[in-house]
């Protein structure tokens, strides 16, 4: 699997992942997950790679519209179900080689990944 990075184009930490790894010559595809949607499939190796809490935004203006029944008692499955539902309570960008997996964006931590 090519180098992939996961967002929606005007959320500013996509922007700045997507600068970076143009800037570094780092070749990738942008997949914008609010156009070109999600599967379930794919959210479900996140949440196995990463762990559904961290590929879940609890912080996110998508969270906070939830509603109650929404919001209590959530399990990982309920959680896949709302990021498949609700694409925007992904925490952004997401970059996957189809083995390793990164989310948010932290120059360093895209510098190591990029000298793997």
């Amino acid at each position: 699997m090519a180098l992939k990075l996961y967002g929606i184009k005007n959320c500013d930490t996509v922007r700045k992942a997507r600068k970076w790894l143009e800037a570094n010559q780092v070749e990738h595809e942008f997949h914008d997950f609010r156009e070109q949607g999600l599967d379930k499939n794919t959210i479900i190796q996140w949440c196995d790679k990463l762990g559904w809490e961290t590929v879940f935004n609890k912080r996110s203006t998508s969270f906070r519209s939830l509603n109650e029944a929404e919001k209590t008692d959530l399990t990982e499955s309920k959680a896949i179900d709302l990021m498949l539902t609700h694409p925007t309570l992904i925490k952004r960008p997401v970059l996957d080689d189809g083995q390793h997996c990164l989310v948010g964006f932290k120059e360093a931590q895209y510098q190591a990944w990029s000298q793997k």
